[in-house]
Formats: structure tokens, C-alpha cells, sequence
């Protein structure tokens, strides 16, 4: 992680976030301990709890543990630890799902001096805004970085990884319906077609669907490509994308996988009430008995490029944690003078990290002459 790593040697000279207290409710891997550690190296103190029981990698946390306060194990409910980070009084909170922001509102208990938080995902972001928001959140899920990177290049082949870490099956000659085709549905869709699959690609939005169309892929309503699907791919941030009218269609094997962030968006009881049988077939593999068919469920439904897989290439997640890293030392400059609400990451911070992804990669850039500065200039 080249990019964090550099920002980690500068904030360990500056000492920027001296002071900070940062309360960081993440997926506990590997590359979320280099996040925490370069936030500690900077001068703060860290404590880390978890976004997803399945997701935490139990060695890392026992390692992380022994620098800094960490309150997450693989498969145990995450709530009681988020609810000891957020009593821990965090001045700045990170979030993937908006947990931590949740309980400091829903609990009246927002610190003195609180700066500011972050959030890294669609769905946090759609929560945060129904919180009635007393402090100041930066959408780094809208930043051009983490759209480009994280949603569309990470999930897209993270996702297709955990389905096939859980499985073993063959993409190609299958038919994969994507459900939502926003930046991380797009990531996902490309990367199953360069596997060899058909993409159906269901959506509400009518632009998005016509861009799937145009991009070649099929579109239909979700209901008719229950019939035709073989595996199922739900990313759309809303609950029951999948329902007992799609259940009753499918084909004998079809296989089921979420990749939103929360485990809403495949109806689980709708499906289990559908089955006359369910079992585990694998480790993440339950089998549900429909009538004459096998459907097969994918980490109980929960985002599946972390339950089941690895989640994202630590190469994505340099560049995500980078302008975290660069938020939180924005926050603590900036956040005391914004108001509630959800602001967009400054463009200077998303360029920085794009600069210093290159400058690892040894890639040099053009730069505007004087005179061409001055020309755009002149048109505005």
C-alpha cells in the first residue's frame, strides 16, 4: 500500500491529528490495521470496531489490538463493540455503513468537540441523511476516487471472487443477473461479461438502464430474469431486490449473492418460507428447497466480497484509506468550522491521492502552460 505508506511517513514527522480522538467502524483486515496505524502514527488515538460479523480477519485484530483499543471477532454480533467505540467519545468518527454516526444521534450522545465523520458507502450515505445529521459528514463514496477505484474496479472484481472463493463454479457460458446498475453494479457487470458470462442487468433508473443497453448488455424487469439467471448478483441498496415472485422462477441451482452492504436486499424469511428444506452444502453454501429446485444462498446473504472472499485488492484499498487518511487530517484542520450535513470531499484531496498513486507507479503527467491556464481561465 505505497500511498498510504507515504502519507504514513509524512504524518509521522507532522503529527497533524494530534489530539484526535478517531473511532473507526471499518472491515477489520489487514489493510483497515494500515489505515489505523497510519491515523496512530499521525498523532491520534484509534479505537476500531466492526461493520460486518463475517468480514473481520480475527488475526489482524488480535495483532491491531495490542497497539490501540479493538472491539471485533469473526462472526460475533458487531453492535456491543460499536456501542463501546461510540461511548469511548470519538472527536472524529470513519464509517462503512454509518453505524458509529448512528448511535452517537440515536443515543444523544455526539462529543464535545466533535469534528466530523467519514463515510465510504452509498448506503451510509442514504442512512446518514435520514439521521437529521448534527455534525458534518464527508461522502467519500462521492469522491472520483473512491467511485473509480473502490466501487467500480473493487467491487467489481471482489465480488466475482467471493462468489467463486464460495463455489467453484464456471462464469463462463452462465447467465449472471446484475440487480442495479450503479458505479459498483457497472464494475461488476464488466468484469462477469470478461469472464465469459451473459449480464441481464435489472434497474429502476431508466438513464442507467438505457446505458446498460447501450454498453450491450441485456435489460429486463427483474421478475422475468428470474426465469433465465443462473446466478443473481444484488447490489441496490434497497431490501427485498429479491423476493418470493423471483424465488418461485428460478431455475433448479440458481445461485444467490448480495453485494450491497446490507443483508436486506435478498428477502431471507421470504425465502426460507419458501423452502421446504434448507442445508449447507458448503461453508458459505446454504442449499434451500423450493418445490423441485435447489436455490443456493451465499453467506447468509451478507456483502459477499468480504464474507466470502478477501474483499478488495489491497491496491484498491490504498487508494480508499489514502483519502480517509487525508480526511480525517482535512477534519481536523477544517471541521470545526462546517456545518451539519453531508459535504462533498475537497476536489485538492482526490487529486492528491491520484497524484501520489501515480508517483508509485512511476507515471508522469502533463501540466498546463501559462498560456493554456490562461486561456480556460479567460471562459470563466
Amino acid at each position: 500500500m505505497p500511498v498510504l505508506r507515504s502519507i504514513r511517513e509524512r504524518f509521522s514527522g507532522e503529527q497533524p491529528l494530534a489530539g484526535l480522538k478517531v473511532g473507526a467502524c471499518l472491515h477489520v483486515t489487514a489493510e483497515t490495521a494500515n489505515l489505523a496505524r497510519t491515523l496512530a502514527a499521525g498523532g491520534a488515538e484509534v479505537a476500531v470496531c466492526a461493520a460486518n460479523p463475517l468480514s473481520t480477519q480475527d488475526d489482524v485484530a488480535g495483532v491491531l489490538g495490542g497497539d490501540m483499543l479493538v472491539r471485533a471477532a469473526h462472526g460475533t454480533d458487531p453492535a456491543p463493540g460499536q456501542a463501546e467505540i461510540a461511548a469511548w467519545g470519538p472527536t472524529v468518527t470513519l464509517d462503512d455503513g454509518a453505524d458509529l454516526l448512528a448511535l452517537l444521534h440515536e443515543t444523544g450522545s455526539v462529543p464535545d468537540g466533535f469534528l466530523g465523520a467519514t463515510e465510504e458507502t452509498t448506503t451510509g450515505l442514504v442512512r446518514a441523511r435520514g439521521l437529521g445529521l448534527k455534525v458534518p459528514v464527508l461522502a467519500l463514496n462521492d469522491a472520483r476516487t473512491e467511485r473509480v477505484f473502490n466501487d467500480h474496479y473493487g467491487t467489481g472484481q471482489s465480488t466475482l471472487d467471493g462468489i467463486l472463493r464460495a463455489t467453484n463454479i464456471l462464469l463462463a457460458g452462465r447467465t449472471v443477473v446484475v440487480l442495479g446498475y450503479g458505479t459498483t453494479g457497472h464494475g461488476i457487470a464488466a468484469r462477469a461479461r470478461g469472464a465469459g458470462a451473459q449480464v441481464i442487468v435489472c434497474e429502476v433508473d431508466p438513464l442507467r438502464a438505457l446505458e446498460a443497453r447501450m454498453e450491450g448488455f441485456g435489460v429486463m424487469p427483474a421478475v422475468e430474469a428470474a426465469a433465465v439467471g443462473d446466478v443473481f448478483i444484488t447490489v441496490t441498496g434497497v431490501p427485498q431486490a429479491l423476493g418470493a415472485e423471483h424465488f418461485a422462477r428460478m431455475k433448479d441451482g440458481a445461485t444467490l449473492a448480495n453485494a450491497g452492504h446490507f443483508d436486506v436486499e435478498i428477502d431471507l424469511p421470504a425465502l426460507d418460507a419458501a423452502a421446504s428444506e434448507r442445508r449447507e452444502v458448503l461453508p458459505l453454501v446454504e442449499q434451500f428447497v423450493v418445490g423441485d429446485r435447489k436455490l443456493n444462498l451465499l453467506a447468509q446473504g451478507r456483502v459477499v466480497n468480504l464474507a466470502a472472499g478477501q474483499g478488495h485488492p489491497a491496491e484498491i484499498m490504498d487508494i480508499s484509506f489514502a483519502l480517509h487518511a487525508l480526511a480525517v487530517e482535512w477534519l481536523a484542520r477544517e471541521g470545526g468550522s462546517l456545518t451539519p450535513g453531508v459535504h462533498q470531499v475537497p476536489a485538492d484531496l482526490d487529486r492528491e491521492v491520484a497524484r501520489l498513486k501515480l508517483a508509485s507507479l512511476g507515471v508522469g503527467i502533463d501540466t498546463l502552460t501559462d498560456q493554456q491556464t490562461s486561456y480556460r481561465n479567460s471562459w470563466s
